[in-house]
């Protein structure tokens, strides 16, 4: 998932189309984690001091959420031989 720095926060970018410097993370909550830990964000963008994340925590939990139907399943008795 692209990320960008606008006004001093994270803002996700699903479209890739906002302007300006992005950086790139797994839409995944412990990569997001792992990237503050690091300070990788600011590195990333090229701004000073932290990014708060808040909007992107958002946006991987809207995800999270839509993503999570339940598996289909198959039984061997409906699986046709032929």
């Amino acid at each position: 998932m692209r990320v960008v720095a606008v006004d001093g926060a994270l803002v996700p970018d699903p479209r890739r189309r906002l302007p300006g410097r992005g950086a790139w993370v797994h839409p995944r909550p412990e990569c997001l984690d792992r990237a503050e830990r690091r300070s990788a964000f600011p590195r990333a963008l090229r701004v000073p001091g932290p990014l708060d994340s808040a909007e992107v925590r958002i946006h991987l939990g809207q995800q999270e959420g839509a993503g999570t139907a339940p598996a289909p399943s198959f039984t061997e008795d409906k699986v046709d031989p032929s």
